[in-house]
């Protein structure tokens, strides 16, 4: 009896062994950011191409929708990677944890800027983000107080800006450069506006002077093109691969060009990101090289392959550290994003 209960362990055993092996995933699952799409892609095509790992699943569903994702949980159902146009909020990582999710490395790539974009049909625009916000804001300060948005043009706003009808093409909600938008422009500006009080900054317009216009930057991209009037907002890399078709507009007189987006001279920039849960390492083996070559000097310094798409790249210093924390999967705290 008792070498039947082994032989009835070991046969356990080897079961669990083969159904472990046959839920682990070749293919890498990406999610994220729009911004960092055009990134994360150009990395997923090399690994697939020089490695012996398939090219990586990546799906755009913005940043926040890659985080809520991300966040659900450890089952191989759910994604190894999120991308992120911004850093992933204290309440996100405590959605992560509550769910299991308590082993992630953060690792930053490189800087982008958000760029305010029209046909190049039109004249050059300036514009200060204190006319961005005026356009935009669902109520604005009049007297004092605090009105429904009444500027149907440009020009209403300031004489010398077009007197043409505001209407700006931008992300949903979920997406990291609406929120680094809303952070950077109207957060910044109605910070300033004493008549907004303690609470600053609250709604875009609803009035369809804001058009939600998806997660995919492209589209955007498509519609400035049939609608040459309007304005689109989105990453820098999608003006830089459009050159052609479209022109950014200057933000508080500066361009949005790679010297002054990477130096912060440019007052829309912000730092990309993508997040990796460790849990996966093992069943999902072709994460490590996917991580290694996107972290690597090939892809993100300043001789690196990405910034010919649009990656500004940070500083060699400050990129060795980061090269440094993902090789060890420094595991991400709540106090790094505080």
């Amino acid at each position: 009896m008792k070498r039947f209960a082994v032989s009835s362990i070991g046969l356990a055993a080897v079961m669990a062994a083969t159904m472990s092996s046959a839920q682990a995933r070749e293919q890498l699952r990406i999610v994220g950011s729009s911004t960092v799409f055009p990134f994360s892609s150009y990395v997923a095509e090399e690994l697939g191409a020089t490695t012996k790992w398939s090219t990586p699943v990546i799906e755009s569903t913005g940043s926040g929708g890659g985080m809520k994702l991300f966040c659900e949980g450890n089952g191989l159902d759910t994604p190894d990677i999120t991308n992120a146009s911004r850093r992933m909020k204290p309440s996100e990582f405590e959605r992560c944890q509550e769910n299991g999710v308590t082993d992630i490395t953060e690792a930053m790539v490189g800087y982008d800027g958000i760029a305010f974009a029209q046909s190049n049909t039109n004249d050059d625009v300036n514009l200060t983000r204190e006319q961005i916000a005026l356009a935009l804001l669902e109520k604005v300060p009049q007297d004092g107080e605090l009105v429904d948005n009444p500027y149907m043009k440009w020009s209403d706003i300031d004489a010398s800006l077009p007197a043409r009808e505001i209407r700006v093409y931008g992300p949903p909600t979920t997406s990291g450069t609406r929120d680094a938008f809303e952070e950077l422009v109207l957060e910044a500006v109605t910070e300033e506006m004493e008549a907004y009080g303690n609470e600053g900054y609250a709604n875009l317009r609803k009035d369809g002077a804001y058009i939600d216009a998806g997660e995919n930057d492209n589209l955007i991209v498509q519609k400035l093109e049939k609608d040459t009037e309007a304005f689109g907002i989105f990453g820098y890399s999608f003006l830089e691969e459009n050159s052609d078709k479209l022109s950014g507009a200057n933000i508080d007189g500066v361009a949005p060009e790679p010297d002054a987006i990477g130096s912060g001279e440019y007052p829309v920039s912000r730092s990309l990101w993508f997040y990796i849960k460790n849990s996966h390492a093992d069943e999902v083996p072709a994460m490590g090289d996917y991580v290694e070559l996107f972290m690597s000097d090939k892809m993100i310094s300043d001789l690196g392959y990405l910034k010919g798409t649009g990656l500004i790249p940070m500083p060699q210093d400050l990129l060795n550290e980061w090269q440094a924390d993902v090789s060890d999967r420094k595991k991400l705290e709540l106090s790094d994003l505080k």
